[in-house]
């Protein structure tokens, strides 16, 4: 892996952190929300619901990351699979037009002599 690539997959890993962490202040702002507005829960109560709701969230992002990078690489070896179909008709292709090309030629030289 050359420095470009290694740069480009640490600012992925960057943009994937912050974008964890941004997901999470939302969620803790939600849940934040949602104790202050329940009534007679006492502090542990809050704080127990509040680090319940942060690992689910951290579970359901987990499963929506896996599943999208489940997604991603069916869709490469998909993408993959046509390409070689696709490689090999053009290679077909051109073996025939280099036969008929060479045909031709010969009928050409042919009728010359």
């Amino acid at each position: 892996m050359d420095t470009s690539e290694e740069a480009a997959r640490g600012l992925s890993d960057i943009e994937g952190f912050l974008y964890q962490e941004a997901h999470l202040a939302a969620a803790r702002r939600r849940v934040a929300d949602f104790t202050t507005r329940a009534p007679g829960l006492t502090r542990e109560q809050k704080a127990d619901i509040e680090r319940w709701y942060l690992e689910e969230q951290r579970y359901v992002a987990r499963m929506v990351t896996e599943h999208i990078a489940a997604c991603i690489d069916v869709v490469k070896e998909q993408q993959h699979i046509r390409f070689g179909r696709w490689l090999r008709g053009t290679l077909t292709a051109m073996v025939l037009i280099t036969m008929a090309l060479g045909l031709c030629v010969t009928v050409v030289l042919g009728s010359l002599s």
